[in-house]
């Protein structure tokens, strides 16, 4: 049942990455409202599950929250020697390729999880299942139009960035089919999902909304942005 259900955020990752493509004409409210799904995926989804998995206090702050922290500065360390090797390289003022493909494959790894924490939801009973499985297909459209959009904003090939789509677009089938193996720890899970919010939302804050408003900074910009966090506002809201 869980792989089954897999399949759906399969399509609706697909669906993501094809509106995100469809609509480069408007790339500054491409870019606002993917910025405003990052940081709703963040603040929304992302680290209150965190809080709830891995909320042991390590010298009296919660560990998600240290991991958030560490995520966030690793996520700024890897892109500035990235940024460093370019200009080493001659290529100062250009975006760094690296980073896209770099943040792309984190969204990867986190649809990965998502299938992983689908499949272990289904293993708890059904009516847990289903609930993850609304939340997960939800968001897996956000999870593919910002693969789309973080590969392409930093200059990789179409052909790249439609191979990241799909990699993020099977990855909860993958992630789904393994727990019929094994279990990941809950603890576990909440760590990573700290981690991650941490480097998604320096990716959203330092590149995504900078580059949206630079340009465009238009009211239809911001309310795209606001849109974006209310969308995912709703799907948590939804899920609940």
């Amino acid at each position: 049942m869980a792989v089954f259900v897999a399949l759906g955020a399969f399509l609706m990752t697909l669906a993501g990455g094809w509106v995100a493509q469809r609509v480069t004409d408007r790339r500054h409210l491409v870019l606002g409202f993917a910025g405003g799904l990052m940081l709703g995926v963040v603040g929304l989804d992302l680290l209150p599950e965190a809080m709830e998995a891995a909320g042991t206090p390590v010298f009296g702050v919660p560990a998600a929250l240290l991991l958030f922290v560490g995520g966030f500065l690793v996520a700024h360390l890897v892109e500035g020697l990235l940024a460093g090797r370019q200009v080493a390289h001659g290529a100062s003022g250009e975006r760094v390729p690296e980073v896209g493909l770099t943040a792309a494959a984190a969204m990867v790894g986190h649809s990965l999880m998502d299938g992983i924490a689908l499949g272990a939801a289904f293993q708890v009973g059904g009516s847990m299942g289903l609930a993850v499985a609304l939340a997960v297909i939800s968001h897996d459209f956000a999870d593919g139009f910002n693969t789309y959009t973080l590969t392409r904003l930093y200059g990789n090939a179409r052909r790249k960035a439609l191979l990241m789509l799909f990699a993020a677009a099977l990855a909860p089938v993958v992630g789904a089919a393994t727990t019929l193996l094994f279990t990941l720890p809950e603890e576990l899970l909440g760590g990573y999902l700290g981690f991650f919010g941490g480097a998604l939302l320096y990716l959203a804050a330092a590149e995504i909304l900078p580059e949206a408003h630079h340009s465009h900074p238009a009211r239809s910009t911001l309310l795209c942005t606001i849109g974006g966090a209310g969308f995912i506002w709703l799907v948590v809201g939804i899920a609940e």
